[in-house]
C-alpha cells in the first residue's frame, strides 16, 4: 500500500504527545506516516480526559483546521466544542455530533485514544481483552 493512502485508524500504543503539551480545553493534531499510509488525527483535551477523531469533516471531507494545529475550540456551558474553520460546524467533543451548521446530526470520526502515566496514547476500540482485565493489564 502506498504511503500516501490515507488511514482512518491506528494501532494501540502509539505514544502521541505529553497530556500536559496539550492545553486544557483545546485540540491537537496529529499526522501519523505508518508503512501503510497516513493518518491525520486530532485529540480534545478536557481536565485530565483526552477523546480523538479522525481529521475529517463529514460534511466537506477536508481536515476541521485549515492550518496544522488551528483547532478552534470553544467552551460553552454544556461542553467543549470543536469547529470546522471551512463551513462553521460545529462538534461536541465529547462525542463527536454535529450540532451547528451544514452538517447537523452528522458525526466525527471516532479515534481512540487515551493517557498512560501522562501519555496520550493510541488506544484499542473497545473494552480490553478479557486476559489483559484479569492481569491489570488494561
Amino acid at each position: 500500500m502506498p504511503a500516501d493512502t490515507r488511514l482512518y485508524a491506528t494501532p494501540p500504543g502509539l505514544r502521541l504527545s505529553a497530556l500536559a503539551d496539550i492545553a486544557d480545553g483545546a485540540a491537537r493534531g496529529f499526522r501519523l506516516d505508518l508503512k501503510c499510509g497516513r493518518f491525520d488525527g486530532f485529540v480534545v483535551r478536557s481536565g485530565d480526559r483526552v477523546t480523538g477523531y479522525v481529521d475529517l469533516c463529514p460534511h466537506a471531507g477536508v481536515p476541521l483546521a485549515a492550518r496544522p494545529d488551528g483547532y478552534t475550540v470553544h467552551a460553552v456551558s454544556t461542553g467543549l466544542l470543536v469547529a470546522c474553520t471551512w463551513h462553521g460546524a460545529l462538534f461536541r467533543a465529547e462525542d463527536g455530533v454535529c450540532v451547528a451548521g451544514p452538517c447537523v446530526k452528522q458525526r466525527l470520526r471516532s479515534w481512540p485514544v487515551g493517557v498512560r502515566k501522562g501519555m496520550v496514547v493510541t488506544a484499542c476500540a473497545g473494552p480490553a481483552p478479557w486476559w489483559r482485565r484479569l492481569f491489570g493489564r488494561v
